[in-house]
């Protein structure tokens, strides 16, 4: 199975001004774990994810004034529509992250999870007889 075939199309995209709280507030109403950042100042795109909050929050930083760029990944590690699952979990647990930018002609397309590889390895629930 392919990238393209487990990836959310839905591409929460935000700017490097948002709010930590406006980015949780975004990413909450569209199921997501992750947004895209795109800074056309600093040069690219970037990924800002749950644990990247969690983590100033947990610092004690305030959501309301801390922005997006400060934590924002930037050396981020795409993915190709093409490639397998495998190459996609691969990169995943090399670089100790769990959502991969899927790129297609340079325009993010999709973000592929951990949660989206799993749901399409692991056999369908079936209902168990009562």
């Amino acid at each position: 199975m392919l990238v393209r075939d487990a990836m959310s199309t839905v591409v929460l995209t935000i700017g490097p001004t948002h709010t930590l709280r406006q980015a949780a507030a975004l990413m909450s109403a569209r199921k997501v774990g992750a947004a895209v950042v795109h800074d056309p100042d600093a040069g690219g795109i970037g990924i800002l994810t749950e644990r990247d909050i969690l983590n100033s929050v947990g610092l004690g930083q305030d959501p309301d004034t801390e922005r997006a760029h400060a934590h924002t990944t930037t050396d981020v590690v795409f993915a190709a529509p093409a490639w397998t699952l495998v190459e996609a979990a691969g990169a995943m647990a090399h670089g100790g992250f769990r959502h991969l930018i899927v790129l297609d002609g340079g325009e993010p397309t999709g973000i592929v999870s951990v949660r989206d590889i799993i749901r399409c390895w692991a056999p369908a629930r079936q209902q168990v007889p009562a």
